[in-house]
């Protein structure tokens, strides 16, 4: 089968290790960012983060991508839930930590767009981040009335 006949939207191989990041602040507001020009879905809202390099764990690979993309250095992150995706472009496990400890304020260091949500209200979400919406509003609402 030559490259050009190949199946269309069917990855190869093993999925991706991404390492996702939900900043928390007190009052329950999680930072989502849109995804820059350039990459695919373009202009979707999704929590920052990025691909596991070999030999590294999930935390250090959210750590380095966070001081990357936000100029912040994440001081603790709770593991939370992960999420197995098949995008038309890549097979992604998703490795979501939420982090309610960090140095510094996040900035825009790759040109993408960020915003501190309450409910999140940003559209288009992207596709696997939308399921999590519902069981994070779950979590946070539920934290607020404990205290």
């Amino acid at each position: 089968m030559s490259a050009a006949s190949k199946p269309v939207g069917k990855p190869i191989g093993e999925p991706i290790d991404v390492a996702v990041g939900i900043l928390m602040q007190p009052n329950g507001d999680v930072l989502v960012g849109q995804r820059p020009e350039g990459k695919p879905y373009a202009g979707y809202w999704e929590f920052p983060g990025g691909k596991v390099e070999a030999g590294e764990s999930i935390f250090a690979a959210l750590q380095r991508e966070f001081k990357e993309e936000l100029g912040i250095e994440v001081l603790d992150g709770e593991p939370w839930c992960g999420v197995e995706h098949v995008y038309p472009h890549a097979h992604v496990r998703l490795h979501f930590y939420i982090s309610r400890q960090w140095r510094g304020q996040p900035q825009s260091l790759e040109g993408q767009a960020f915003a501190w949500q309450g409910s999140v209200g940003v559209e288009p979400l992207l596709p696997a981040t939308i399921p999590l919406i519902e069981w994070l509003d779950q979590l946070r609402y539920g934290e607020q009335a404990g205290n």
